[in-house]
């Protein structure tokens, strides 16, 4: 009897078009809403009270612009200074975008050649992890007394500390493709570069993308430590140099709006490189397909 009267509901309410939404759904899509605003009204709040709280210090002490700038100096210096801040900027993000896509070539075409020789993968993984813990603040200076361009000296030190997260993420990607597909591909008489077409690489590509934003961050931070040691030698180029002069002329501001460009440039670039991820990933991969709570 009670089977009956829910098909008649169900005939009904697909014949009228309304369907009843039971407490748990309605509770279920309040609390999903709730999630996606506070996913961007959290962080404003919280930026907002940072920013409030920081100019209320600077007033309340009376701090000098010359040892902490209000949050409104820096904004005002930013946009004085703009087109100075704005050459500095697009050299290091020229920087960092060469660096990056260097590093993305290089690891993972190394990362291959190590999936598919354990030879190679034993004779030069190690290097790449010393080159990985040393600091580049250490090497840089080396670099530049052997390197004649300074871009180019640059651009090692940002490839350096770039370079490896995508080869240790792409090879433990190519190295986590299931055993029960090579052997299937194997019994259907694929080569190897088959496998590595249409099985490996497929299963990499979440492990590679998610080593390309780490490396996005790293490329900018190599960057700028590499202009700070060129600096030193009086490259007056990138956002870090600037940093520099400003601190030597006590020109606090515009060091803050130089860290500020910093910090938006490093959120612009993970902010790119994840919705790269998203659009490659979003159809078939179980780390961004949404799925109903």
């Amino acid at each position: 009897m009670q089977s009956e009267s829910s098909s008649e509901l169900q005939t009904a309410t697909e014949d009228t078009g309304i369907y009843i939404v039971d407490d748990e759904e309605r509770r279920r899509l309040l609390r999903r809403r709730i999630e996606r605003i506070s996913k961007w009204c959290l962080p404003a709040i919280v930026l907002l009270l940072t920013v409030w709280y920081w100019d209320r210090i600077v007033h309340w002490n009376e701090i000098p612009h010359y040892i902490l700038p209000s949050p409104g100096r820096v904004i005002s210096t930013l946009l004085a200074d703009w087109p100075i801040l704005l050459d500095a900027l697009l050299i290091t993000l020229q920087i960092t975008c060469l660096a990056l896509a260097v590093a993305v070539i290089g690891g993972a075409g190394l990362a291959i050649l190590f999936t598919q020789s354990r030879f190679i993968q034993m004779s030069l993984f190690p290097y790449a992890v010393i080159l990985q813990v040393t600091p580049i603040v250490a090497i840089a200076p080396l670099i530049f007394i052997y390197v004649e361009s300074k871009i180019a000296g640059l651009l090692i030190c940002a490839w350096i500390v770039a370079f490896f997260p995508i080869l240790s993420n792409t090879t433990l990607g190519l190295n986590s493709t299931d055993h029960n597909l090579r052997d299937l591909f194997r019994i259907y008489g694929a080569s190897r570069w088959q496998q590595l077409l249409h099985l490996q690489i497929p299963t990499a590509l979440p492990y590679f993308l998610g080593g390309l934003r780490i490396a996005g961050g790293l490329a900018l931070i190599g960057a700028v430590v590499a202009e700070y040691v060129a600096g030193t030698g009086g490259i007056g180029s990138g956002l870090a140099f600037t940093i520099l002069e400003a601190g030597y002329r006590l020109n606090i501001p515009r060091m803050f709006a130089a860290l500020l460009l910093i910090a938006g440039t490093g959120v612009m670039i993970f902010t790119v490189l994840s919705l790269l991820s998203h659009l490659l990933l979003h159809k078939w991969h179980e780390s961004a397909i949404k799925r109903d709570s």
